[in-house]
């Protein structure tokens, strides 16, 4: 499994356009081939954490160039964030618990 990490921070004056644009991202994503799953953090002092789990590297690579994402990441840095740092990651070991 191949897991993003996204932190970043909006720029005031984006988040309301941020916030039309992300959900139509996130529909994106979820129809990915390999997608697993993403969640969205936000904490207190501003800071947004996406998680983005992805089969494989290239299921992952294959978002990371797809078109419409390309675009949106272009326009994230063009007017969205005031700042981001992403790290793509293997995933080496997982163990899960689940009550039930």
């Amino acid at each position: 499994m191949i897991l993003t990490v996204f932190r970043s921070r909006l720029r005031e004056e984006a988040q309301e356009d941020y916030l039309e644009l992300a959900p139509k991202m996130s529909e994106l994503a979820r129809t990915m081939p390999g997608h697993l799953s993403h969640k969205t953090f936000t904490a207190e002092d501003g800071e947004r954490v996406t998680l983005v789990e992805f089969a494989d590297e290239a299921a992952q690579r294959d978002w990371s160039t797809q078109a419409d994402h390309v675009a949106a990441k272009r326009r994230g840095r063009e007017s969205f964030y005031a700042e981001y740092s992403i790290q793509v990651c293997t995933v080496l070991r997982e163990s899960r618990f689940r009550r039930g």
